[in-house]
């Protein structure tokens, strides 16, 4: 384990901001969270304010911040499903840009490590599968996800500008389909909207007919792979593919969760979103190479830890009349 660190971690009460505040807590370290709650949610960081070794800030990124000392700067801060980036996608693309630029001053600033939490929208809808770093994408520069993919692809190249030029010690990591607690059951993505869906008994919504594919990596292997890529040395800098390799159509997703959950949901076909990737996996040679890190929560496994969290939320949250319990199986 690496000495004791003093960690900002920028989208600290979002759903991979909480998980990664608790595990460097674990590790011994100490952890600022900074986030304007714009997606971030009190409840997800409430047991971690009883450690004396956390603290939050709360501030928007796209203006600057001074703090008399950080060691480790983990940029997470930034909406990352389509109805929260689309919401106002200028304040998106402030964000990836404006915020990237803020936090990259900070860590020349204190000669801090920076790690940038891109994402596999640079890839857009790709025409090479699985999609290796080398890879450069097929993104739509004036479509309505581009607020997200642009904004994100624009980060990294500030990153190694950064790095070229201040030698500022830089990681970049490029996550793929992530799921588990702490995810905002009214965000959108697919795997809480098709658990949400089957626990309520709705109709499952399917954008397409369900054919195209996603990988999906459990939330506690993400942030093992983040860790593991923070205390890599200099050398280091990515960009390196975080995700889950083993590939699931839609339909099986949803079948999965209906099985999981015991629900009675069928699928609604819907119209496929503008500029929706039809694939979407890691190559994964790269990461295993350098960081020696894999994913290893089968999909199954996670789901049914996921479904008890929602299960628990819908309950606390009063939306829904709770006729699924009887029918839930997550043994």
């Amino acid at each position: 384990m690496s000495a004791q660190k003093i960690c900002l971690v920028t989208g600290g009460a979002g759903f991979l901001g909480s998980h990664l505040c608790a595990k460097l807590l674990q590790l011994g370290h100490i952890v600022i969270a900074l986030d304007n709650f714009y997606t971030g949610r009190e409840k997800n960081i409430a047991v971690l304010r009883q450690n004396k070794n956390f603290s939050l800030i709360t501030h928007d990124i796209i203006n600057p911040i001074q703090l008399n000392h950080v060691d480790w700067i983990f940029n997470l801060a930034c909406p990352a499903s389509p109805p929260h980036y689309q919401k106002d996608p200028i304040y998106t693309t402030k964000i990836s840009v404006l915020g990237a630029l803020n936090m990259l001053e900070l860590a020349r600033t204190h000669n801090a490590r920076i790690l940038q939490a891109s994402t596999s929208e640079v890839y857009g809808d790709p025409d090479v599968h699985p999609q290796p770093e080398s890879y450069r994408g097929a993104v739509n520069p004036i479509g309505v996800r581009a607020c997200y993919d642009e904004g994100k692809r624009c980060a990294e190249s500030l990153f190694f500008d950064y790095h070229r030029m201040y030698k500022t010690d830089i990681k970049v990591i490029r996550i793929f389909n992530t799921y588990g607690p702490n995810m905002d059951p009214d965000d959108g993505r697919v795997v809480s909207n098709f658990i949400i869906q089957a626990l309520k008994q709705e109709l499952i919504t399917m954008y397409g007919d369900g054919t195209q594919t996603r990988s999906f990596c459990y939330v506690d292997d993400l942030i093992a792979g983040i860790v593991t890529m923070m205390n890599t040395n200099h050398t280091v800098t990515g960009p390196l593919n975080l995700g889950n390799d083993t590939e699931f159509n839609l339909l099986q997703l949803a079948d999965m969760v209906i099985k999981l959950t015991g629900s009675s949901s069928t699928c609604a076909f819907k119209q496929l979103p503008s500029d929706d990737p039809r694939q979407r996996k890691p190559d994964l040679t790269l990461t295993k190479a350098t960081l020696g890190w894999a994913p290893q929560v089968q999909l199954e496994d996670g789901l049914k830890k996921t479904i008890v969290y929602f299960h628990e939320a819908l309950a606390l949250q009063n939306l829904t009349d709770k006729s699924y319990e009887k029918n839930i199986s997550i043994e």
